[in-house]
């Protein structure tokens, strides 16, 4: 097999058994493209690579300026080729052995305020009323149920492959990262939205078509017509930064651990595989306490 079939032929593996996003698999192509370079630009084979030579590539693309994130991106996807080629029995030694992703720090998710959510999802927003339904329930999804994009616009109106509205039953049952599904509840504002908009859907929606929300065509609504409605209602509502999906979701996830503490419950609304990612919002709710008792605290303010 051709080194370009190869690579094709794991690209296709990780997108059918992993279910990896089309941008990550962009990435990774990229990735393996460099490291096919590499190789070139040494009159080596990828098989007869050396753990010295992903190590002085891997520094190079450091000098060079790529991001952390984006260097141990490259390095997973180098470790992923390889192990396939493992698996087939066509290499005989690790080229990676012994060389280790960069430490990338985990940032902080950015959410809203209580108050800002609240507006934002409370507020007057634009377009016919058949659009104002749609988006509304659109937005109570994603800040009162936490849903990613893609799940949201993987949503039908009846159970398939895909996510799917149970309005009996008060809850989605979601098709997440990895094809594992959870079951949402849906909180009182999000039902009745959803209903608003099922009562309208047909002005809008073919006749053919599966999906829960759809555009102006009547077709599925992609995720770049999400942010940018999203974005606009933000605006509209006075919101003081730019508002995209993901942000609702960790500011579900964030003033829902307020409320709650619960960090296990918080771990299965959201569909995280490991309590690690969902701990980080432990993190910004300590944030949030810390800056409450910067402004209101008595001994706070008095200087030592």
């Amino acid at each position: 097999m051709a080194e370009g079939q190869a690579f094709d032929a794991y690209l296709a593996e990780l997108r059918v058994q992993r279910r990896l996003a089309p941008r990550t698999l962009t990435l990774y192509a990229a990735a393996l493209q460099r490291l096919a370079d590499g190789a070139e630009h040494l009159g080596l084979a990828l098989d007869a690579l050396q753990p010295r030579h992903t190590r002085q590539w891997l520094a190079e693309l450091h000098a060079g300026g790529l991001a952390p994130r984006s260097l141990a991106l490259t390095l997973s996807a180098w470790r992923g080729w390889y192990r396939w080629l493992a698996s087939q029995r066509r290499i005989e030694h690790d080229p990676l052995a012994g060389v280790r992703a960069p430490r990338v720090g985990r940032p902080l998710p950015k959410a809203l305020g209580v108050d800002d959510a609240v507006g934002l999802a409370e507020a007057p927003l634009a377009g016919s009323p058949v659009q104002q339904a749609r988006d509304r329930a659109l937005i109570e999804l994603l800040y009162g149920a936490g849903l990613r994009v893609g799940e949201l616009v993987g949503l039908d109106l009846q159970a398939g492959s895909g996510g799917y509205l149970e309005l009996d039953k008060a809850e989605v049952q979601v098709l997440g990262k990895g094809g594992k599904r959870r079951a949402v509840p849906l909180g009182a504002q999000a039902l009745q939205a959803l209903r608003d908009w099922l009562a309208l859907r047909a002005a809008l929606a073919q006749p053919d078509e599966p999906a829960l929300f759809v555009g102006e065509r009547g077709r599925r609504l992609g995720d770049r017509a999400v942010r940018k409605l999203l974005a606009r209602a933000a605006r509209d509502a006075g919101v003081p930064t730019h508002v995209h999906p993901h942000m609702l979701r960790h500011s579900y996830a964030s003033h829902l651990l307020q409320s709650s503490g619960d960090l296990r419950g918080v771990q299965e609304l959201l569909g995280h595989a490991n309590i690690s990612t969902t701990q980080i919002y432990t993190r910004l709710d300590w944030q949030h306490l810390a800056k409450v008792y910067d402004a209101a605290h008595p001994r706070a303010k008095r200087k030592p």
